[in-house]
């Protein structure tokens, strides 16, 4: 198993009731899953969760058989081997696009860096736009300089929050297929939050469907969404 969640609570300071309860799942190496829910069910706060953005109040979590979080540890977001892209892309606009991916390659040799650039470039089909600005490319375009610099650092696990939400219809058709080409090429694993079945269907291994803050139900895409 890539990841295991077990028994992983949370709850926001001054809610009235948890936002996470008892949560667990088991991700397989190169599994594609949907956390597939309502707004309010919790499914982004899973995320920020795994990435160390938010604390749980109990329960575990191990990334690559390394406990990331229990009762007596909390290893730092930048230390887990979590990639992660935001519903509006969270591009630095005074960087280009070849800037915005080595942002986080800083550890790395300069020679390491370029080549890495090279690879993710080419990887989302990005390969002649290393000089462009965000402002000079279309959403679709960004999206996938958000993919290529999550990707960079090699993560365990991507962690994708609602990211074909500010696309228009036909581009979202475009870019979850092409996403889950790259991914399943690249062999990461990968969840994807969203409230839209049609991105589920298109795209995930396994779905989790959340309500409430608890999981109810998971499955294959044709088992939960027929």
């Amino acid at each position: 198993m890539v990841m295991q969640l077990h028994d992983v609570t949370f709850t926001y300071r001054n809610a009235k009731e948890q936002t996470i309860r008892r949560v667990s799942m088991a991700l397989e190496k190169g599994e594609i899953v949907t956390i597939l829910g309502q707004s309010g069910s919790g499914k982004s706060t899973v995320l920020r969760l795994i990435a160390g953005l938010e604390v749980p109040e109990q329960g575990e979590m191990v990334i690559e058989e390394r406990t990331i979080f229990d009762a007596k540890t909390f290893i730092q977001p930048e230390k887990r081997g979590v990639g992660m892209v935001f519903q509006d892309y969270a591009l630095f606009p005074h960087m280009t696009v070849a800037g915005n991916i080595k942002f986080g390659l800083k550890k790395m040799k300069r020679t390491e860096r370029d080549e890495r650039l090279a690879s993710v470039i080419e990887l989302v089909g990005l390969t002649g736009f290393e000089k462009r600005y965000p402002h000079e490319l279309s959403g679709g375009q960004q999206q996938r300089v958000a993919l290529a610099r999550a990707m960079a650092p090699n993560p365990s696990i991507l962690l994708f929050d609602e990211p074909f939400s500010n696309l228009d219809a036909d581009l979202q058709v475009k870019i979850r297929d092409e996403l889950r080409t790259i991914l399943k090429k690249t062999g990461i694993t990968s969840i994807f939050v969203t409230h839209d079945q049609a991105d589920a269907r298109a795209i995930a291994d396994r779905v989790i469907v959340m309500e409430k803050g608890s999981i109810i139900k998971t499955g294959t895409p044709a088992l939960i969404l027929s």
